[in-house]
Parts: C-alpha cells; sequence; structure tokens
C-alpha cells in the first residue's frame, strides 16, 4: 500500500484480506503479518467480538484482541451493503491470501465464497476456518471449549476423582491458528512454483484431534480409552508437581539414566537398583511406592534449592509460576518477550516465538482501532483497481 514501509521479512509483498475474527484467524492473519504480510482486516460496524472482551484492558480496548491484532490495518464494511460489498469484492480480487472464519456458507450471499472470489481472482489462496468442518458439522457453531469438550480434552483434565476442566487457554483456537498459517504458507509455495491458487480448509475438530497426538492415538492405534488422571502423565513418571519444604516442583525422569540421577541426587540411589523400578513400564506400575520415597526426600529442602541442585546434574524440573512470573523468566533467560511497535500506541505484545537469521519477524503497527484505516484503504483500492 502507498506509504507502507518495506517490513524485509519473507512475506513483504504478500496482500492478506482478513475476514476473520475472535481467536483462530486472527492469530493466523498475525503470523502472517509478523513476517511482513499487509493484512486488512474487515470488521463490521460492531467490530471484532474481541474488541469488548473485557476485564482485563488497556486504554478501554480488551487485551484479547489486542494479543492478536498488531500488524494490521482496520476497515469497516457492511457486506449487506452494495457498495461496501463491492469494497470487499475490490479487496479480495487484490488479495494474494484470503482468510475467514464465517460459519460454512456464509460467505456465498456477499459473493465472498471461494469460487466467487477465485472467479475474480484465480491465484488466491483462499484459507477457511470452521469449528467441525463444511460436511455434517457444517451447521455447529465453533467455540473452543465447546471442542475442548467434544474432542475429549475436557474428560483428560482436571483430577481423576473430579470434574473435568478447560484448559485456561483456548488450546484449540491456537493450535487450529498455527494449522492455518503452515497451510497458508505451504499454499502460497505451491502458487509460487505453478501459479495456481488452491482453498486450504481446517476446523478445529480435526485440529484438537491432532493435537492431542498420544491420546488419540491410545484410542486409534492402542484400542485404549484415555482418562483423567490430574497431573499424572499415563506413559512417564515421574512427570509432575511434587511438594518441597515450601512448595511443589516440577519433577521429571523420562527415562532411565534421569531416573537414576534424579534418586542419587535427593539420596534415594538405592531406588534405580530395585527390580521393581528397573524400566519406565514398571515404574508406572509401581508409581505409588516411588512417589513417596521420593516426596519423603524432597521434604527436606524447599523448592528453589531443589531446582538448582536437581537442574544441576541434568534433573528437569521447575517451579509452577504465575503468568507474570512466566514473562519474567523468559526476560531473565534473554528471551525479550515483550515487544513493542514503532508507532505512536506503541501497545506491548508477546513476541513471535520464532527467530530467523535473516527475515526475523517485525513489529510495525499496533493492533488498529476498529476502522481505523478505512479511508486509506478505500482510497488505495481504487486507485489500484484504475
Amino acid at each position: 500500500m502507498p506509504g507502507e514501509k518495506p517490513a524485509g521479512g519473507p512475506l513483504d509483498g504478500v496482500l492478506v484480506a482478513d475476514f476473520s475474527r475472535v481467536l483462530a484467524g486472527p492469530y493466523t492473519t498475525m503470523l502472517l503479518a509478523d513476517l511482513g504480510a499487509t493484512v486488512i482486516k474487515v470488521e463490521s460496524a460492531h467490530g471484532d467480538d474481541t474488541r469488548t472482551w473485557r476485564p482485563p484492558e488497556r486504554d478501554g480496548v480488551a487485551t484479547y484482541y489486542l494479543s492478536i491484532n498488531r500488524n494490521k490495518r482496520s476497515i469497516v464494511l457492511d457486506l449487506a451493503d452494495l457498495a461496501d460489498q463491492e469494497v470487499a469484492h475490490r479487496l479480495s480480487a487484490r488479495a494474494d491470501v484470503m482468510v475467514e472464519n464465517f460459519k460454512p456458507g456464509g460467505l456465498v450471499r456477499f459473493g465472498l465464497d471461494y469460487d466467487a472470489v477465485r472467479e475474480r481472482n484465480p491465484g488466491i489462496v483462499y484459507c477457511s476456518i470452521s469449528g467441525f468442518g463444511t460436511r455434517g458439522g457444517a451447521h455447529l457453531p465453533g467455540y473452543d471449549l465447546l471442542v475442548q469438550a467434544t474432542s475429549g480434552l475436557m474428560s483428560l483434565t482436571g483430577a481423576a476423582d473430579g470434574e473435568p476442566y478447560r484448559a485456561g487457554v483456548a488450546v484449540f483456537d491456537v493450535m487450529t491458528g498455527l494449522h492455518a498459517a503452515i497451510a497458508t504458507l505451504a499454499a502460497l509455495r505451491h502458487r509460487e512454483r505453478t501459479g495456481v491458487g488452491q482453498r486450504v480448509e481446517t476446523n478445529l475438530l480435526s485440529a484438537a484431534l491432532s493435537s492431542l497426538v498420544n491420546q488419540t492415538s491410545a484410542v486409534v492405534a492402542g484400542e485404549v480409552v484415555p482418562h483423567r488422571m490430574g497431573n499424572e502423565h499415563p506413559s512417564v513418571f515421574p512427570y509432575e508437581p511434587m511438594p518441597t519444604a515450601d512448595g511443589e516442583l516440577i519433577v521429571i525422569a523420562a527415562n532411565d539414566r534421569q531416573f537414576r540421577r534424579l534418586c542419587e541426587a535427593v539420596g534415594a540411589s538405592g531406588l534405580p537398583d530395585d527390580p521393581r523400578f528397573a524400566t519406565m513400564t514398571q515404574r508406572i506400575a509401581h508409581r505409588d511406592e516411588i512417589r513417596g520415597v521420593l516426596v519423603e526426600k524432597l521434604a527436606a529442602r524447599g523448592a528453589k534449592e531443589w531446582f538448582t541442585i536437581l537442574t544441576g546434574v541434568g534433573v528437569p524440573c521447575g517451579p509452577i509460576n504465575s503468568v507474570a512470573e512466566g514473562v519474567a523468566l523468559a526476560e531473565e533467560l534473554g528471551l525479550d518477550p515483550v515487544v513493542h511497535p514503532g508507532d505512536a500506541a506503541a501497545v506491548p505484545t508477546v513476541r513471535n516465538p520464532v527467530e530467523y537469521s535473516a527475515t526475523p519477524p517485525s513489529y510495525r503497527r499496533s493492533p488498529p482501532g476498529l476502522g481505523a484505516d478505512g479511508d486509506e484503504v478505500r482510497a488505495w483500492l481504487l486507485a489500484d483497481e484504475a
């Protein structure tokens, strides 16, 4: 767009028409924007739902919205209005990528479904995100909590004898966004080689089942139905929080060598030589006996002291932090987790998690106000067409 400084990333020059809202789609488009793409976020007059999901907030804007919308421009379009619909058509005709998470079939009446957009723009990479796919589940609303429940995740989360719990973040929205970003990049690569665009589709339930990895594999390959185990792991022990003199510490021994080092460090060096505990499978079968010994030994020192001792001998362990303490730890480790765009608003957000030696992510623009770039985008589309 005119006045746009080159982003310098690997997607510099790629235009993304973002017709998505809430989390999975906006997370996808923010990842693309971090890598240099120009992302134009299309919103209704009410704006993305997450703008009002507060508290918490910053200057009246929900931090939820701020977390997934940096590096974008916003334009307000009423898709039922013919003039605005024409602007949307121009944008989709100009875009390299279009991302949408409307209910399947919801964009047909606006002429913004894949077939209609492909007619105007044969090279388009059109990414559709839904809750339960476009077949038998097309009518179902796509909310992360529904998928945490229906995929089986909630049957695995919580105390063994307690009620099911959701994860503390919309994990499947995020994972679906990651899959959508990967699919979009793969389709762009295919277009680069062949000149042919395509539609890529993903949905929360499919992403959830893929992301449940060993748990879904237990069902489809092992014919075992997993169940809630609290903080225990079905296949690794120890792999859980354990009490110390002043608080809990995550303790992990994922192989025989780590188990021996753990036992020697806490003063229970005889455990690894006990035939009952010689292998991981045997340790799983006798986890209560082992846990009793480890808890007794760990009670002699505090969590911080054990952290120093155990990490010093190569045993994975760590404190159970608050989110604020997690950010502080990343800062302490030199990961620079917080970034500030170079614009006037300079809204702090969390750094893109990938480092590139040649084409690093950039943080050019704070999350846009509703319709903040509408006039500029409209003028550009008209000028571009002329």
